[in-house]
């Protein structure tokens, strides 16, 4: 059952390229997707494709999602930065109680959130849940969105409470959209068609029983809840969307190699020097691709056995170098194509700016290549979740 609904939503996520492509102007222009694309990707699930089976979701496996992703990414990246970052905050909904969380998806479940992990606002302790207040930036996919997921430090006056480490506590909160304030702040050089604005809240009243932790185990059961496998399951879906962008810029690229240049007549296409560097393009990216679905299958598989550890550096690794290794092969062919890259109507420019911004994520940082290679020579990392 669960490999049909894996087909057919990746089926679907594919034959919406044609829709995501013939809206690209307007949702560069207006700086978020188009309404009608968002309703398009509602109606596939594939804006909660995380979401837990008892709320009313596919609760799809990561490599499944990956491949959703992958394809809307192909067609443009801000599309599929969006279905990501939408996935991701469906998975967190597994730590609600699963009569709360049901509640907020409805029936049938139509789930849209947008939020951060980073703890930018303040909650305040009130009779049975939370006054927040806050500012959180990087909202990608507010416009749209139902719920927001607000991470919070929580005070006890105006300083931060303590965990035992000695740390500030902290607790997110889902909030209705409608009690938040979108400022318009998305002014960037790439995926600019996220929508990613700063949204305010302001002492807002949150029930406790719409707040949730990582530190606390989470209310669903699935695999896909697992804290031991929260950050590959997290930022696999951010490698989906780098190696869609660069396949879709390498196809891009195919598309124009049929033409010449101002320094010479000869078609792209038949240059040797354009030929290998299309090739190494499509080798680099198909080995960093099947790195990443060889790995995240094993960790998901249960490969790793008693100490999944290694298998989890693996997966981490394979994460990390997936999205650097598809800035590469972008960079390659927009160098190939040389002038003819430059222009804003070809999608290869595009693909460009919006891969560069993808590798800004926390996803790609270079801590990640030293945690990874600490657990091959036998060491702890101190960063958590290896």
């Amino acid at each position: 059952m669960q490999d049909h609904v894996t087909r057919k939503i990746v089926a679907t996520a594919a034959s919406l390229a044609p829709l995501i492509t013939s809206t690209r102007e307007e949702a560069e222009a207006k700086r978020c997707t188009p309404a009608r694309v968002v309703e398009a990707l509602a109606a596939a699930g594939l804006l909660q494709m995380f979401l837990p089976r008892s709320v009313g979701g596919a609760e799809l496996p990561p490599v499944a999602a990956f491949h959703a992703i992958e394809e809307v990414s192909k067609a443009d990246g801000s599309v599929g930065w969006c279905t990501m970052i939408a996935t991701v905050l469906s998975q967190f909904t597994g730590w609600l109680d699963t009569s709360v969380a049901r509640s907020m998806a409805g029936a049938p479940a139509d789930f849209r959130a947008a939020g951060s992990l980073r703890p930018q606002g303040q909650a305040r302790e009130a009779d049975g849940g939370y006054r927040v207040s806050g500012r959180w930036n990087f909202a990608s996919g507010v416009t749209y969105a139902q719920w927001l997921y607000c991470t919070c430090r929580v005070m006890d006056g105006d300083a931060p409470r303590l965990t035992p480490a000695g740390v500030p506590l902290t607790r997110a909160a889902w909030i209705p959209v409608t009690s938040a304030r979108i400022e318009d702040t998305w002014s960037v050089v790439g995926l600019r068609a996220t929508g990613s604005h700063d949204f305010v809240v302001d002492d807002v009243f949150v029930d406790k029983a719409h707040t949730s932790s990582f530190a606390e185990p989470p209310f669903e059961q699935g695999k896909l809840y697992s804290s031991r496998l929260f950050f590959v399951t997290l930022w696999v879906i951010v490698a989906a969307n780098a190696l869609g962008i660069a396949r879709g810029a390498i196809d891009a690229f195919i598309d124009l190699a049929d033409r010449s240049s101002t320094s010479s007549p000869v078609p792209l296409r038949d240059r040797t020097a354009v030929q290998a560097r299309v090739a190494q393009a499509e080798a680099i990216l198909g080995a960093a691709r099947s790195f990443v679905l060889e790995t995240v299958a094993a960790v998901w598989d249960g490969a790793g056995g008693a100490d999944p550890s290694l298998a989890i550096a693996r997966a981490r690794l394979a994460i990390t170098h997936a999205i650097h290794e598809a800035v590469r092969a972008v960079d390659i062919v927009f160098q190939a194509a040389g002038t003819n890259a430059i222009y804003s109507s070809n999608p290869l420019e595009r693909h460009f700016r919006d891969v560069h911004v993808v590798v800004q994520h926390n996803a790609a940082f270079d801590v990640h290549y030293e945690s990874a290679g600490k657990v091959l020579l036998g060491l702890r990392p101190t960063d958590p979740g290896w």
